[in-house]
C-alpha cells in the first residue's frame, strides 16, 4: 500500500489538504481548512483526514489534467470573516485610496499657504527694518553734515582769532619796544643831568639802610625836603607831628560831618573844624590828625594835609628798603625817593590835588 500524498500548502497562509475523490466518473477538488466563506463558496464539506481513498481506486491524476472550476475569494487569515466584512473591509481601502491623494493635496495647499503668508509677513517686516534704518542713516547724515559745518566754522574763527592775536601781539610788542627805547634814552639824558654826589651818598646809605638822621644821605633830604616841608606856624604842634611822623604813629582820618568838631589841646587856638590846628588858616578842614594814642584830633586844612602825606610816603619808601621788602636796582631805587622828595617840593610851594 503506497503512502498517502503530502498535503499541498496553500499560498496565502495555513495548510490547506487536497483530496481527491471519484464520484461517478467525475473528478472534485475540495481544499480542506479554508476559512468558512470559501467552504461555503464551495458548497461542500471538507475532508477528514481519516477519510483515505482506496488502495483499489488507484492514483489521482495530474491537477492539470482535470478541471476544476475556480472562484475568486480573499487571502486566508487566521480569523474567521463573514462576506460582508470583507466587502466593507475593500470599500474602506478604496475609500482610503480614493481620499489620501485629496487629502495630501489639501495638506500641500495648506502648507504653500502658510509658507506664502509667513514669506509675505517677514517681507513687510524686513521692508519697514529697511526703512527705518534708511531714515536713521538719512537722520545721522543730516547731523554729520551739521557738524562738519560747524567744525569748518569754529576752524575758520579760530584762524581768524589767531591772527588778530599775533597781530596784536607783534603790536604790544612793537609800542613796548618803542617805549623802552624812549626810556633808555631818557635814563641816558636824566644820568647825564644828575648830581653824582647825590648818587654816590644814596648808593652809601643803601649799602647799610638805616633812619638815622646823621648820615649824609638823609642828613640831605632833612635839610631841604623834611624839615621845610613840616615848618607850619604853630611850632609846637609841628614838633610833636614831625616826631610822629619819624615814629610812624601818626594817624590821619576823614572827618564826618555829622560830628561835631572838638579839639582837646589847650594850645591850638583854632579849635573849630573852619580853622587848621597847623597853620591857623581859616580853611574848611575835611581831615584830622591823631597823634601816638593820644584820644586828641587836629584838624588839619588839605594843604597841610597834601605836605604831612608826601613826608609820610617818603618815609614808608626808605622802611620799605631798610626791611629789604625793595627788589630793585640801585638806580631804580634812587628814582623813586627823587620823585618822592620833587612831592615833597611841591606840597612845600603848596602844589597838591584837588581831592587833598
Amino acid at each position: 500500500m503506497d503512502p498517502p500524498e503530502e498535503p499541498a500548502r496553500c499560498p496565502a497562509r495555513g495548510t490547506c489538504p487536497v483530496f481527491l475523490a471519484m464520484s461517478s466518473g467525475t473528478v472534485s477538488y475540495a481544499p480542506s481548512g479554508l476559512c468558512p466563506a470559501l467552504e461555503r463558496n464551495l458548497g461542500e464539506e471538507p475532508w477528514g483526514t481519516d477519510s483515505l481513498p482506496q488502495p483499489d481506486q488507484g492514483l489521482p491524476p495530474p491537477l492539470s489534467a482535470v478541471p476544476v472550476p475556480w472562484k475568486s475569494v480573499g487571502p486566508c487569515k487566521g480569523r474567521r470573516e463573514s462576506p460582508g466584512a470583507l466587502v466593507e473591509t475593500s470599500a474602506g481601502e478604496e475609500a482610503q485610496g480614493e481620499e489620501g491623494p485629496a487629502a495630501a493635496q489639501l495638506d500641500v495647499s495648506r502648507l504653500r499657504s502658510s509658507s506664502m503668508e509667513i514669506r509675505e509677513k517677514g517681507s513687510e517686516f524686513l521692508k519697514e527694518e529697511l526703512h527705518k534704518a534708511q531714515k536713521e542713516l538719512k537722520l545721522k547724515d543730516e547731523e554729520c553734515e551739521r557738524l562738519s559745518k560747524v567744525r569748518e566754522q569754529l576752524e575758520q574763527e579760530l584762524e581768524e582769532l589767531t591772527a588778530s592775536l599775533f597781530e596784536e601781539a607783534h603790536k604790544m610788542v612793537r609800542e613796548a619796544n618803542v617805549k623802552q627805547a624812549a626810556s633808555e634814552k631818557q635814563l641816558k639824558e636824566a644820568w647825564g643831568k644828575v648830581d653824582t654826589t647825590l648818587f654816590a651818598e644814596f648808593q652809601a646809605w643803601r649799602e647799610s639802610p638805616t633812619l638815622d638822621k646823621t648820615c649824609p644821605f638823609l642828613e640831605r633830604v632833612y635839610r631841604e625836603d623834611v624839615g621845610p616841608c613840616l615848618d607850619f606856624t604853630m611850632r609846637e604842634l609841628s614838633a610833636l607831628v614831625r616826631a610822629a611822623v619819624e615814629d610812624n604813629t601818626l594817624t590821619i582820618e576823614p572827618v564826618a560831618s555829622q560830628t561835631p568838631p572838638t579839639v582837646k589841646v589847650a594850645e591850638v587856638e583854632c579849635g573849630s573844624a573852619n580853622t587848621c590846628a597847623l597853620s591857623g588858616l581859616a580853611r574848611v578842614c575835611r581831615h584830622r590828625i591823631r597823634l601816638g594814642d593820644s584820644e586828641s584830633h587836629y584838624y588839619i586844612s588839605p594843604s597841610s594835609r597834601a605836605r604831612i602825606t608826601a613826608v609820610c610816603n617818603f618815609f614808608t619808601y626808605i622802611r620799605y628798603i631798610q626791611q629789604g621788602l625793595v627788589r630793585q636796582d640801585a638806580e631804580l631805587m634812587f628814582w623813586e625817593v627823587t620823585r618822592l622828595r620833587k612831592e615833597m617840593s611841591l606840597a612845600k610851594l603848596g602844589f597838591f590835588p584837588q581831592e587833598a
